[in-house]
């Protein structure tokens, strides 16, 4: 009594992890078990297959099917255990050749009629089979996608009749071939810096961080153009390296965001709603999906209304801004995504928004401001890079202001910004200026003593934690970057500090972390 062998797999974060079904007919009463810790998806998948089987003309034999999942201390989660299902109980009853298809990896949903339906991690599927020296088996739909792992054999086949005829020799499957990248994905074509007018410190604070990948928190009154600059951002920012570009597409794919097969080739920007959980944003559920900042990787994480956002929510934030990935702990599973994100956010000086301004400011001001800076921890406001106040435009000025410069013009002197700081980490080390931490920063900075003496003495008058003091040396070897220097000098670590303690800052005074001088 032999056992038919389908590989497929389960995926632990974007690691595909190996699952094998097996499948053994014997004699007994006639049953259809699926055993291995299989969630509802998978136990109801024995219906998708007997129906798909039905619709071929086929039909069970009056015996007892087992497939086991292997091995079966792991979870496994979702519809894509469908064809690799279908495929071994074929083997099994001998329509399908079983050397065959243990030189293929499967997944992939079955419709009742035979179809096969796109899944979520076709991506990390295919990597995971090349990685095996195996071919892979997906939907037609999804054949693309799964090119884009090289060197490797796939059918990609619509329906479960169309792969009958295919190991049967009577259809040939065509390879399917990478989309080819649109030339428009790679246009900037979001809202342009130069309709922005006025704000000439803000985008300065935008452009050093996008070139430096910094974190930037935004202060200021309704209307002042917060959010206006915030969308402007990912327009400034360098395409995606190939190495970055699969690793975002990687997470989208186990997403299920991943479009036409086309891989992620600029920086994701994602703006979730302040209404967002814990688990959407840091990623969790019943089925450890990854979130927004997983979803942002290498990319923009924007923050509208930040003090709006669940208090657990923003905590679950802290620790992957700091070392770049997010682990979901559960009690049978331990589920890492990766998160180097760029966290960008905007929030109002109080709850009314017109602190400072004595015609519009409520009857509670300044208690309203301090309450509202209180609803921000101050090891959170301590992880902001930068932070600026936004004052509004007068309307006269913003009518008459010229227009400035264009996101393309500025992008320009990120990428110059970016190479530099490529050359000088190497391929193996920091991506830029906000991940550099170490000796790799020591090795990077070049600050000369005026310069050294001005970071020592600010953080010891402003009271700078040791986060605050190494994010400003970092912001201030970006500031260098821009200007082409190779040395950092004391004019740009003023910078550096003048971006770091403003408005924002005084606000991390009032939760008790920091005196900011008026």
């Amino acid at each position: 009594m032999s056992i038919a062998r389908v590989l497929s797999f389960a995926f632990s974060g974007i690691e595909p992890v190996p699952v094998e079904v097996q499948v053994q007919i014997a004699s007994g009463l006639p049953a259809f078990l699926v055993v291995g810790l299989a969630d509802k998806a998978v136990a109801e998948s024995r219906e998708r297959v007997r129906a798909a089987l039905a619709g071929l003309g086929l039909s069970l034999p009056p015996k007892r099917v087992l497939v086991n999942l292997a091995p079966a201390d792991i979870a496994k989660e979702g519809s894509h255990l469908d064809l690799p299902i279908a495929l071994a109980v074929l083997a099994a009853m001998d329509v399908l050749p079983r050397e065959e298809l243990t030189r293929y990896a499967a997944l992939g949903e079955l419709s009742l009629d035979g179809a096969i339906n796109g899944v979520a991690g076709v991506l990390p599927a295919a990597l995971g089979a090349s990685a095996r020296d195996l071919g892979l088996i997906c939907p037609a739909s999804q054949g693309g996608e799964a090119a884009w792992a090289g060197r490797i054999e796939v059918l990609a086949a619509d329906s479960l009749l169309a792969l009958m005829n295919h190991f049967r020799g009577t259809q040939v499957l065509t390879p399917p071939e990478p989309p080819r990248i649109d030339p428009a994905a790679l246009q900037r074509t979001g809202p342009c810096l130069s309709e922005v007018k006025g704000q000439e410190s803000a985008k300065r604070a935008l452009e050093v961080a996008a070139a430096g990948g910094h974190n930037l928190l935004m202060v200021g009154a309704p209307g002042a153009g917060k959010s206006m600059l915030a969308m402007r951002l990912p327009g400034l920012l360098p395409d995606l390296t190939p190495a970055e570009a699969l690793e975002v597409s990687m997470v989208h794919s186990v997403a299920a965001l991943l479009r036409d097969g086309r891989l992620v080739v600029r920086p994701p920007f994602r703006d979730p709603h302040h209404s967002a959980s814990q688990a959407a944003l840091a990623g969790g559920g019943n089925k450890a999906r990854p979130g927004e900042i997983s979803l942002a990787h290498h990319g923009v994480l924007f923050l509208d209304e930040w003090p709006e956002f669940p208090r657990p929510a923003l905590e679950a934030l802290r620790q992957p801004m700091e070392i770049g990935h997010a682990t979901i702990s559960r009690a049978n599973a331990h589920v890492t995504y990766p998160a180097r994100f760029q966290c960008v956010a905007a929030m109002n000086p109080c709850r009314c928004g017109h602190l400072g301004d004595p015609s519009r400011e409520c009857g509670r001001a300044p208690r309203c401001g301090e309450d509202y800076a209180m609803r921000l921890s101050g090891p959170l406001l301590d992880r902001m890079d930068l932070s600026i106040e936004v004052v509004p435009v007068p309307a006269a000025e913003m009518s008459r202001a010229p227009a400035g410069e264009t996101s393309a013009a500025v992008a320009a002197r990120v990428a110059e910004a970016r190479e530099r700081q490529r050359a000088r980490y190497g391929a193996d080390g920091p991506r830029c200026n906000a991940v550099a931490d170490g000796a790799a920063l020591e090795r990077g900075l070049a600050a000369d003593a005026a310069a050294r003496a001005l970071a020592e003495q600010a953080a010891e008058r402003l009271r700078l934690s040791a986060r605050g003091f190494v994010r400003t040396l970092r912001v201030a070897r970006t500031i260098a970057d821009l200007a082409g220097s190779g040395t950092v000098t004391r004019a740009h670590v003023a910078e550096a500090l003048a971006f770091r303690h403003r408005r924002a800052e005084r606000s991390q005074a009032v939760v008790g972390t920091s005196k900011a001088p008026a």
